[in-house]
Formats: structure tokens, sequence, C-alpha cells
């Protein structure tokens, strides 16, 4: 079973990137790291290599969220109202992500139990229904449009003690675990 992981913005600590890979999920679990560009136009392009050549049975975002106190867990992506410039300068065509799409998309993965269950494990999750309208948005609908709800998004916060790859790693490998394990239940598997 092969599963894609997925860093949306390259300011994630190099380290905690580096710590999800040699770390790893299990068995039979692939973890492939690419940074996504500040770019509209690019990560459309890497975006699309993704999902047309890798064919992974989910793809997970990381990004950043500054100011976050905790690990959040994005529900929806939204198509429009991308109205903030990228590092070129740019926005979307129409300040939306794809023309004609649906105005939200959700993942197939229910954030909202996996948060109350991440909980009760003790870990600082905090479940969400908007992602912002920057990229890490922008990137989450772009997925959940071409994988078919097959994606997630985990905003992780930008500075505090939870940043450092010592605590943020082992949460993630928790939270990505407990997620494959949500895709691989019977509802999911048909």
């Amino acid at each position: 079973m092969w599963r894609k992981i997925d860093n949306a913005l390259p300011y994630l600590s190099k380290l905690s990137r580096q710590g999800l890979k040699m770390e790893g999920l299990g068995s039979n679990i692939g973890i492939h790291i690419n940074e996504i560009p500040v770019s509209y136009a690019k990560c459309q392009q890497v975006l699309n290599d993704i999902w047309q050549t890798m064919t992974p049975k989910m793809v997970i975002h990381l990004g950043i969220a500054p100011g976050a106190k905790g690990i959040t867990l994005e529900q929806t992506g939204k198509n429009y109202c991308y109205k903030d410039k990228d590092v070129s300068g740019l926005c979307p065509a129409g300040h939306c992500c794809v023309e004609g799409g649906p105005e939200q998309l959700n993942s197939i993965i229910d954030m909202r139990s996996l948060g109350k269950h991440l909980k009760s494990m003790g870990l600082d999750v905090i479940y969400s229904r908007d992602a912002g309208r920057f990229l890490c948005d922008f990137v989450y609908y772009y997925s959940l449009y071409h994988g078919k709800g097959k994606a997630a998004l985990i905003h992780v916060p930008a500075s505090g003690s939870l940043a450092s790859p010592e605590r943020l790693v082992p949460q993630l490998q928790t939270i990505i675990q407990n997620l494959l394990q949500q895709l691989d239940s019977p509802a999911h598997t048909t």
C-alpha cells in the first residue's frame, strides 16, 4: 500500500521533514517529501505531476500556521477568494483554484472524529473547516479536486515548543498513522 506525504510549504523545518522521513510511518507506507513552491501556478504543476504520475492512495499536505497553538486538522478546501499574491506577485485567474469547480470540497477523512480520537490520546490538535485563503488552502483544494477527496491538510505551528522537531515529528507520526488507519477502515475500502 503506497501513500504520499507531501510538504505544502518549504518553511516546515528541514529537521522535521528529515525526522519524519527517517522515523517513517510503518511498513508498506512510502514517504515521498516534495516542497511545493509558494506560487499558485507552480504548485499546480507540482500537484499535477503528483496526481498523474505517482497515483497515490492519499496525499497528506503539511503547512505552516503562524500563531497556531496546536496542530490543526483541516477538513475543507475552498475554491474561491484567493486574493493574496504569491511570491511572484500573482493571484490565480478569477481568484479561484479550479474554474467551474465546487465552492468547497471535503477530505474523505473525517477530521472531526480523528481529532477527538487524537485528543483522547493526549495530543494537542484542533479541528478546522477553514484553512485560510492562501497557498495551503489552494493546494489542499487542488488535491481534493484531483484526488477525489483523497487528501489531507495538517497545519503545524510556526514557532513555540510544539514546532521543535523533537515534539513535532512523533506527533505527526501518530496523527498520520491514525489518519491512514481511518483511510483503511471498511468505510473507505470500497
